[in-house]
């Protein structure tokens, strides 16, 4: 009888542990199974993150959706295990991040097939690729609602404003590159001799190189990610830089600021889509104005750093006769000092999670939104609050995967994978002219165009026109002689802002003197002595040397303009073009002073634009700034003195700021996330096409007429603000 009750009660206790195991692997799959219905997590309510910030978060329970943790999922007691913690079968198999307390990811990938049936498998893949793309489109807008959501549970704060610095210094490189050459030209063409054709092409590689680097560092920024291609091309421009400032050559000068300018093309697009990716809706508008301050910031380093180092020649060194490092190279190296800061700084922080989630990435992706979350809450003093979020939405993966094996050279793996990134380049950058963006980007290219051929066009042209104002100044106190004739006489002094036609000078001495603004035309000079002689913009015009001794002087084969040389010769004559700054200091300082104003007059419109962005909108924003930047365009026919253009250039540039950020913001914004800073790039490329063909144009009329320049500038203003009209508000969404 005891037998039978000990039989039966091991019978009943056998059953319930049966009974019990069922239960536990039931209620585990449907667990999983609820985990993958992410559209329950789109309708999830935000009024928990609408509490303050002091406030504990509430915890969730599994009936959400299973994307945050709550008490049901802690009590472990009917069944709820970790899947870490058990399982020999195929479906409890710990996947890697359990290892690390990572949740395991909502799955976005499709099924990989194998075995005869996939041919078949194949086949219908091939005809459904607009379902799948569908299915992806679909995922990318789960997944934005449910990452906005999750940037609002990490909130703002130490994390985003150190963010902020980092990518302001990228930033600040881009503002410090756009100065740099037109800082250092007055003392370059002379230290390199060069001609205007020369000039002028070095004013305007820096662009060409923007102009490359946009397009192609913001393609690979959506394919290798923002933080990666970021270092890539900000050390790229901190090494060409460095270069820069060392090479003697012209031609190597040229490349190497080419280079450069690559290099840093890709700060802009990048920064801009990098930053916007940690901040909540509520937030975006704002704070990618205040970054836009750091342009401004590069602009005075440079206006400051060149006015505290150019002028001083004692700052230079020399090897020889040949190699010669003056006071313009040393700033072109102190100008490299933001880049090299932002790639340092760079290092330490993170990649964008959205990308790594838009790629597949969930458990990059879950740690770095972790961190966020967690640097957030100890700097507001909040250390005990945890990261609820337990899932997050990836988006399902259609890249094609080349197998190289493992006996393929190194070489071929290398060009397979540069021609299968090249393809995915490619397809992105057809995608931004899909139908579903192709009126946006059209829309935004003549914005773009618009707004930076009048903005690039008109910033260069003030200065010209500053300059040619002062040159007509000059030149009205020129002394004009003709047919004189001079014998005998030693000249000890500093010849300036002269014209000599017709003379005759015969056994005459020049010593130790500098020529200054010379011109000699239709002269000739006999049995004449030059010794110590440096020159600037002097020029020997249809003249004939007879029986002419030239001894250590700068006047070189250029400066003799169809001039003839009888039985004359040059000894020892000076390498390079000789720099003297004590004639051109007032010169430079106005240079390097109007520069700093016009940078520094763009202050009042950044704190305007971040203050407003996000209450007025982006649309009115830039629509407004533009119209009245086309109304100050006028003004310009006023502009006779240079105390008048010089105010008119900082209220063109108080008043334009506005709708650069505006822009910004929004081409930010009207993308999808995989194809951000591929259009960015785009059309940040389009912008340095526009301000070369607006300087050059522009640069054309100075001295001619100012009509032309003010209307192509006023045209192109309205034309942008018009269009502007018709794109769509990004006020208030979320980020795609």
């Amino acid at each position: 009888m005891e037998d039978n009750y000990q039989n039966r009660t091991a019978f009943i206790k056998g059953a319930k542990d049966i009974a019990k195991e069922v239960k536990r692997q039931a209620s585990k799959k449907v667990g999983r199974s609820v985990d993958r219905v992410s559209d329950e997590y789109a309708k999830r309510s935000y009024s928990r993150f609408e509490e303050d910030d002091d406030d504990e978060y509430p915890v969730q329970g599994s009936q959400d959706g299973g994307y945050y943790r709550g008490d049901s999922q802690a009590n472990d007691d009917e069944g709820g295990h970790s899947d870490s913690t058990e399982g020999h079968d195929e479906d409890d198999e710990i996947y890697e991040g359990e290892y690390q307390g990572i949740p395991r990811a909502d799955s976005g990938k499709g099924s990989l097939a194998g075995g005869p049936g996939s041919v078949q498998a194949g086949a219908q893949q091939f005809t459904d690729i607009g379902v799948s793309e569908a299915e992806r489109r679909k995922d990318q807008e789960e997944l934005a609602q449910q990452y906005e959501t999750i940037l609002q549970e990490c909130g703002h704060g130490k994390f985003q404003w150190t963010l902020y610095f980092v990518l302001g210094l990228a930033l600040m490189a881009d503002g410090v590159e756009i100065f740099v050459v037109g800082f250092v030209l007055p003392s370059a063409e002379r230290d390199m001799c060069l001609s205007e054709p020369n000039k002028s092409m070095l004013g305007l590689i820096v662009y060409f190189g923007m102009m490359v680097g946009a397009f192609l560092w913001g393609a690979l920024a959506d394919r290798i990610g923002r933080r990666q291609a970021l270092l890539i091309s900000l050390s790229i421009n901190s090494i060409f830089s460095f270069f820069s400032s060392f090479v003697q050559g012209y031609s190597t000068f040229l490349f190497c600021r080419l280079l450069s300018g690559v290099g840093i093309g890709g700060s802009i697009p990048i920064v801009f889509s990098y930053y916007s990716e940690f901040l909540a809706q509520e937030k975006r508008g704002e704070h990618l104005s205040w970054l836009c301050m750091f342009w401004m910031i590069g602009g005075i380093y440079a206006s400051a750093m060149a006015w505290a180092i150019i002028p001083h020649y004692g700052w230079s060194f020399q090897m020889g006769s040949a190699y010669q490092f003056h006071s313009w190279r040393v700033f072109v190296l102190v100008a490299a000092f933001p880049s090299v800061a932002a790639i340092a700084a760079l290092s330490v922080m993170p990649e964008s999670p959205r990308f790594y989630l838009e790629n597949g990435k969930h458990d990059e992706g879950w740690m770095i939104l972790k961190q966020v979350h967690d640097t957030n809450m100890r700097a507001k003093g909040y250390p005990e609050k945890v990261f609820s979020v337990t899932t997050i939405k990836t988006v399902k993966q259609m890249d094609e995967l080349v197998d190289t094996g493992t006996d393929t050279p190194v070489w071929q793996r290398y060009r397979l994978k540069i021609t299968s990134l090249s393809h995915q380049i490619r397809n992105n950058i057809l995608a931004c002219f899909n139908p579903e963006y192709k009126r946006t980007t059209f829309m935004l290219m003549a914005v773009w165009f618009s707004m930076s051929f009048s903005y690039y066009g008109l910033t260069v042209w003030f200065p010209d026109m500053i300059k040619y104002i002062q040159k007509q100044e000059y030149e009205s106190r020129t002394r004009t002689f003709t047919r004189e004739r001079v014998e005998h006489v030693t000249f000890n002094f500093t010849l300036e802002n002269q014209i000599h036609r017709q003379g005759y000078y015969f056994n005459d001495k020049f010593l130790n003197l500098k020529m200054k603004s010379m011109v000699f035309e239709d002269s000739v000079f006999e049995e004449c002595y030059f010794e110590d002689i440096t020159s600037t913009h002097t020029f020997f015009r249809n003249c004939t040397f007879i029986a002419s001794l030239f001894y250590n002087t700068d006047l070189f084969k250029y400066r003799f303009v169809n001039s003839k040389l009888v039985n004359s010769s040059f000894i020892h004559n000076k390498e390079g073009c000789i720099l003297d700054f004590s004639d051109d200091f007032n010169n430079a300082y106005m240079i390097y002073f109007v520069n700093f104003l016009g940078t520094l007059a763009v202050l009042p419109g950044n704190i305007v634009s971040a203050l407003l962005m996000d209450k007025i909108g982006r649309l009115r924003m830039l629509a407004g700034s533009s119209v009245i930047s086309c109304v100050s365009c006028f003004f310009l026919m006023f502009g006779n003195t240079e105390s008048g253009m010089i105010a008119l250039l900082c209220l063109f540039g108080g008043i334009s700021i506005a709708s650069w950020n505006a822009l910004d913001v929004l081409t930010v914004e009207l993308y999808p996330s995989d194809k951000r800073t591929t259009a960015f790039g785009f059309l940040n490329a389009l912008c340095k096409l526009a301000a070369v063909l607006g300087i050059s144009i522009f640069q054309s009329f100075v001295g001619i007429t100012k009509a032309v320049p003010i209307l192509f500038a006023a045209g192109a203003l309205a034309a942008g603000s018009f269009l502007a009209t018709k794109l769509p508000e990004t006020r208030g969404q979320v980020l795609q």
